[in-house]
Formats: C-alpha cells, structure tokens, sequence
C-alpha cells in the first residue's frame, strides 16, 4: 500500500486535467496519517475543485476508501497559488464595457 494510494490519486488527477504531465502528487505519513499534496498545472485547479467543490470532495472520498484498505486515514491537499485580485478581476472581464 506504500505508494499505491498516490498512484490512484495521480491516475485520476490526470483523467481529470487539461494538463496531466504537470501533475505532481507529493506523499508524507506521520502520526495523522497519509497527506498527499498535488500540484496541478494554471488553470486545472477549478476542475479538479469542481462546482461547489463537487470534483474535489468526490477524490477524497475514493481516497478515504483507498486508504481504509491498510487502515490508514489519507487526506488530499491542493497546492493552489493564490492569484493577485487585479489578475482574477482581469480574466473575467472588469465589467465596465456594460451597456443597456
């Protein structure tokens, strides 16, 4: 059982991503358990997250389920950087061209 839960995690990840070679699927163990870290290429977080975190909570749950095979508690963390406000403001559009 030694790697094969980031194994799985990594598997799905890469189904899920526009990007799936920028998948990196980090492990440690200590006395909480496993923590599997991902980084994930720009952009892919929002899928892997999902609407209303739909996508992520659904990993966790296979993972959880994994990690009940060897009696071990397996949490996923998403190694997200935050973006600047101006920049998120600037990909969606600043609203300003709205007209009636």
């Amino acid at each position: 059982m030694q790697l094969q839960d980031k194994e799985v995690l990594e598997t799905m990840l890469q189904a899920i991503v526009t990007q799936p070679e920028k998948v990196e699927v980090s492990r440690s163990v200590d006395e909480m358990g496993v923590l599997l870290t991902v980084k994930l290429g720009e952009g892919d977080a929002g899928m892997v997250i999902g609407k209303a975190g739909r996508g992520i909570q659904a990993i966790r749950t296979v993972m959880n389920a994994v990690g009940r095979r060897s009696q071990a508690r397996v949490n996923v963390k998403l190694d997200v950087p935050d973006r600047p406000r101006e920049d998120r403001q600037a990909r969606r559009g600043s609203g300003d061209d709205f007209s009636l």
